[in-house]
Formats: C-alpha cells, structure tokens, sequence
C-alpha cells in the first residue's frame, strides 16, 4: 500500500526552510542584543562595579514592558513598524521582525541569570589586579557564565520555534502557515500531522544539540 501526500512534498521542505531561516536570523539578533542589555542590567544594579539605579531601572521596565506583552500582540501591534522596516507585513522578512523584538529582552533576562550567579569574589579578585572593567566583562563575566547562557539560548530556540508557528497566523509563512492554511482551513488532518512530528523533531534536535553543548562547556 503506497503512501501519498495530499500536498507536493517541495512545500514541507520550503516550509521548513522558511521557518529555519525566521528561527535562526532571530536567534542571532536576539543574542547579539540580548548580551549587551545583560551586561548592562547585571553592572548597573545595585553593587554592580557601574551601579547606577536610574539606567537599571529604565532598561529593566522596558525589557519587562515587552516580555509582558504575548507574542500574538505583540506581532499585531509592530504591523506599522514592520512594514516600516521591511516594506511589507506577511512573509519571511516581515515575522522575523517581532520575533527578535520578542526574543530579546527573553534572552536578555535568562542571560542576567546566568550572570547573576558568578561568585563576586571572582570580581572582586579581578578587580584588586587592576583590571579594566571591560576586561572583567570579557574575561570573568562572559566565560564563567557561558554555559548557563548556552542553555538559555536553547530554550530561547525552543520558543522562537513556537513563535515563528504562531506566526503563520498572520501569513508569516513556514511550518505554521502550513498547517494553518492546510491543516487547518482545509482540514486536511494529514498536514497537521506531518507539520506537528516536524516541529517536535526539530525542537528535540535543538534541545539535544544545546543540552550536548552545556554539559561540554561545564567539563572542560
């Protein structure tokens, strides 16, 4: 008995690239805004080598501001902003948008976590020998922390998975824009199927990979 696709095979594959490309140009923004605004909460709290309230307490409030806010808002409210940005408010380009705006501040607060749990005598340590305090963020911060950010990173992967399904919603395209106009709209019980073992297997794949990778960091 042969086994046949109610849609042409080229679509999952497109569909999974489109969702890898959202997931991946997100992450990387994201983690490359989302360390610095770790940095700056962990140094400007109280105690910090930069303490300075005022600054802490406005970049937390905007950080908390936009985690607060679901992501389905979220990504009806930016539409004006990512037509701004993109030229345009469905496709690929248009949904990574709200999810780097959404998984900032996300990975931001898991990465001051990780931070926060550094033995301040290693500062301090760093700080009687007469290192500069970018060297301290460089050379204690960041190493010592690096595992645990590694595994925050993970589970940010995890949620943009989520994120960019929910996206379809909106014509975002990818795996969730599969099942919701297949799937769902045409109830073709099939494509959601497929649809849902691919994501599961992708988020097991990257959990894997991350769990693999932190364990590494911890051992060597």
């Amino acid at each position: 008995m042969s086994f046949e696709l109610s849609i042409p095979f080229e679509r999952y594959t497109q569909a999974l690239f489109d969702t890898l490309a959202m997931v991946g140009v997100s992450a990387s923004i994201a983690f490359l805004a989302g360390i610095p605004l770790a940095v700056l909460l962990i140094t400007t709290a109280p105690g910090g080598f930069l303490a300075s309230p005022r600054i802490h307490r406005v970049a937390g409030s905007v950080i908390n501001s936009f985690r607060a806010t679901p992501f389905i808002v979220l990504l009806v409210a930016l539409i004006p902003f990512t037509r701004l940005v993109t030229g345009t408010t469905i496709g690929v380009w248009a949904a990574i948008v709200p999810l780097t705006i959404s998984a900032t501040p996300f990975f931001a607060r898991i990465a001051e976590v990780s931070l926060r749990e550094i033995e301040p005598g290693l500062i301090e340590a760093a700080q009687a020998m007469g290192c500069r305090k970018w060297h301290i963020v460089r050379h204690v911060l960041l190493p010592e922390a690096l595992p645990g950010i590694v595994g925050g990173f993970t589970i940010m992967l995890v949620t943009l998975i989520g994120a960019s399904a929910m996206a379809g919603a909106v014509g975002a395209g990818g795996l969730g824009d599969l099942a919701i106009r297949y799937g769902y709209q045409r109830f073709d019980t099939q494509v959601m199927v497929i649809v849902i073992i691919v994501l599961i297997a992708l988020v097991s794949l990257v959990q894997f990979a991350g769990d693999r990778l932190v364990r590494w960091l911890r051992e060597r």
